[in-house]
């Protein structure tokens, strides 16, 4: 696979995960939107197709990691040379981050009708359309915030470990599609907390756009929290991995 093909892919494959992904929660969070107030169960498959159609695109080129966790935990078992970690973690990041710029440009007119009519707000507080670009937790308790996205993320990682989705199953395509159902089962059952960012780019990258985006009464990015969805997920793949290798290998 050369370098090209991981650039190309994961940057690509990331960016529709994100766009859909992000998508789905701003149908969701918009009053003016056909989708307003539809739900987390909308939210959860949401994702899952975002995984899907990101997986679709990208598997046949860079293997549709989408995901520095699952990158994370490849390196771990041997399936990805430990030298193209920095290209997919950079390549990962940066689809996130145009991925994001796209659910803007889509949802531009409802960002501007419903912030614009909010009072000033000045907040260093995540604003009310945070939740379309990054994650943030239902009760702010570090240590859980971070165990939750620990474990979540170890179940991702531990069922494409475990049902050999790296190798042929993977590459069929049928891979893709178990990988898009366990994210919807992760966010019906373990989402409630956090927000199950289970991602570090998915949550960092359009976190970095919310920052730059010239939103208006917007709020804050809330940079506080934003380590735990990425040291979470890089956590429980590192665990996953070793479980693996210890009890699966």
């Amino acid at each position: 696979m050369s370098s090209s093909d991981i650039f190309f892919g994961e940057v690509i494959g990331t960016a529709m995960l994100v766009l859909l992904g992000g998508g789905v929660c701003a149908a969701v969070t918009f009053k003016r939107s056909k989708a307003s107030n539809a739900g987390w169960v909308a939210i959860a498959f949401g994702w899952g197709m975002a995984v899907l159609v990101g997986g679709y695109v990208s598997v046949g080129v860079s293997g549709a990691h989408l995901n520095p966790a699952v990158t994370l935990a490849l390196a771990i078992e041997g399936t990805t040379p430990w030298g193209d970690v920095p290209l997919y973690f950079a390549s990962e990041l940066l689809g996130a981050m145009i991925g994001a710029v796209l659910v803007w440009l889509t949802y531009y007119g409802q960002f501007h009708a419903d912030l614009g009519d909010m009072a000033d707000r000045k907040s260093e507080n995540p604003g009310p359309v945070h939740g379309v670009f990054f994650t943030s937790p239902e009760i702010r308790n570090t240590v859980q915030n971070l165990v939750t996205e620990i474990i979540a993320t170890f179940v991702l990682i531990i069922a494409i470990l475990t049902q050999g989705l790296t190798k042929e199953v993977g590459l069929s395509g049928v891979g893709v599609l178990l990988v898009a159902l366990t994210v919807v089962g992760i966010g019906l059952s373990l989402g409630g907390p956090t927000g199950y960012a289970i991602n570090p780019v998915r949550d960092l990258g359009p976190r970095i756009v919310h920052a730059l985006l010239p939103l208006p009464n917007k709020g804050g990015s809330d940079w506080n929290y934003s380590w735990i969805p990425v040291a979470g997920p890089l956590i429980g793949a590192a665990i996953a991995a070793g479980v693996h290798q210890l009890a699966f290998a």
